[in-house]
Parts: structure tokens; sequence; C-alpha cells
């Protein structure tokens, strides 16, 4: 509440507000000319008309506790444009009403991995760089990750990536064939520490069944975090399970390969001590299992 005794007898204009990081401020309108401004969105109307559906399975499938939990966070104007501009061409909405043929999304018939949460995406534009004949299908519901990484894909000419909005779940279960991935990327899941969360942790069984129906045998499941209690129970379960097996001699954690990019995010962690383990599984011929069903 603003005091008037204060008030000076002769008002002073206000000063113009600072431009906001990363957006363009249109140009002042010429004396007498009227402003112009854009039309606020209305109540249900999507974000971006042309990008990433706000929920786009819907109440198509069933509840159950999922692994991830959205979250809002600004998004920047460049992130917007991409959103705009590249959703159309490179991006999918998992909502599970269709099967998805990978040369068609891709257009060509490389191999394709599945990486699931992905950040901001810097990580896997550098992968995608470095490796153009592999082709990657990156989920996330990080609406500005998926704009960022839209935007880096865009900027280094980029051809093999495409940006996934919604469940990895569904997608797996509902809209991918059996054999139809060469590999599987989970680098730093949220580790939900608390005992009464993990079952909240992508990493279980069931997961795995679910994954090994759609991975090809000889495809690589990598996963990669910084929580140990978590490693050790991601280490457990893969080894556990019959339908992979440790590329490591003798089992236990990996080396991290030249591959995966040392990412901002896991150097602050380094630089705190943490330790980050790699597990890299190979996908066994003799297992055919059944993807299950409510995942």
């Amino acid at each position: 509440m603003s005091d008037s005794r204060n008030a000076p007898e002769t008002p002073r204009p206000a000063a113009p507000a600072a431009p906001v990081p990363g957006e363009h401020l249109a140009p002042a309108p010429a004396p007498g000319a009227g402003a112009s401004f854009p039309r606020a969105r209305g109540k249900g109307e999507p974000r971006f008309p042309d990008g990433p559906q706000a929920d786009p399975a819907g109440s198509h499938f069933e509840r159950r506790i999922r692994s991830f939990q959205p979250r809002r966070s600004r998004v920047t104007a460049g992130q917007a444009d991409a959103l705009q501009r590249l959703w159309p061409k490179w991006g999918l909405d998992i909502d599970g009403q269709r099967v998805i043929d990978l040369a068609e999304l891709f257009g060509n018939s490389g191999p394709v991995v599945l990486e699931i949460g992905f950040g901001m995406g810097e990580a896997t534009a550098r992968m995608a760089a470095a490796d153009p004949g592999t082709n990657i299908l990156a989920v996330d519901v990080h609406t500005p990750g998926q704009g960022n990484l839209l935007n880096l894909a865009d900027q280094a000419g980029l051809s093999n990536v495409r940006v996934g909005n919604g469940d990895a779940i569904i997608l797996l279960r509902e809209m991918l064939l059996p054999d139809s991935l060469d590999g599987l990327r989970v680098y730093f899941p949220d580790p939900w520490p608390k005992k009464r969360h993990h079952k909240r942790r992508l990493i279980q069984p069931e997961f795995l069944d679910l994954a090994a129906s759609r991975i090809r045998p000889g495809g690589i499941v990598h996963c990669a975090t910084d929580w140990e209690p978590y490693a050790e129970q991601m280490l457990k379960v893969l080894t556990a399970h019959p339908g992979f097996e440790n590329t490591r001699p003798g089992g236990g954690f990996a080396p991290r390969p030249d591959f995966r990019p040392l990412t901002r995010f896991e150097g602050q962690g380094l630089d705190k001590g943490h330790v980050v383990n790699d597990l890299l599984f190979r996908r066994v011929q003799q297992h055919h299992p059944q993807p299950p069903t409510g995942a």
C-alpha cells in the first residue's frame, strides 16, 4: 500500500521495465500511433497452438504411479519460437492412439535409441552430432527443455533428433513395435530418495520387462545416476532380469563411455563429491518377454 504523505508534488514518469533475458521487446509505437498488444490466451487454449500438447494421452489410459513429475518453469523467447516452428516437423505427442513407424518418423531406416528424460537437451544434441547415423527419440515432459533441444538441433543442423512429449511408458507399451529399438538411455532420472517414494523409480522389474520387449537382441540399455542407493538398485534389478546381461566383465558398474558427454549438472555433482555410476546392459537373444499390462 502506498503512503500519500511521502508522494512528490509533481509525479515523475515511471522508469521503463527492464527487459527479461531471452525476450525481445517490440519497438515503441510512433507518437500518435495506436499501440497493439498480443491477445491474451483464453482459458483452455493451448500454450503453444502448434507445439506440444499439455496432456497428450489425456484420460485414455489407467491412472498409475508415475516416475516423473511435470515441472513448470519459464519458457524463453527462443524456446517458444523453436516449439512453434519445429514441433510440427520434429515433435511427437505421446497420445497412445497409434503405432509409430520409426523409419517414417526419422525419414530413414537407421538405428533408433530411445532417451528418457533429457533435461535441457545439451548432452542429447552433442551425442546426436557425434553419431549422425544413429537416430535419437528423446522423451521428456519439461516444456523449456523440449524447446531448447529443438533449438539446439536446428542450430546444429541435426536431422537425427525427434522430441517426444509425454509418458515414456505409454510410448513403449502402446506406440512402439517389438524389437524396434536399438537402445535405451536413462541418464540421471529422478532418484526419489525417500523410501516411501521408491515405488516411483523408473528402473523396476516391470519396466525392464516392457523395455526388453521393445529393444532388439544386442541392443544396449545405458543408465547413469549420481545417487548411489539408486545405482545399487539399478544394478540389482538389471542383473536379476533374464532379458539383459551386463557388458562389464565380472559384473558391476561400467566406466563412463566416451559417447556420453559430461554435463554441466554432472560436473557440479562431481565437484560436490558425488559418485556417478554408469550401467551398460545388453539385451539377450533367448529372452522373449511379453509386454506387461498397466506397467
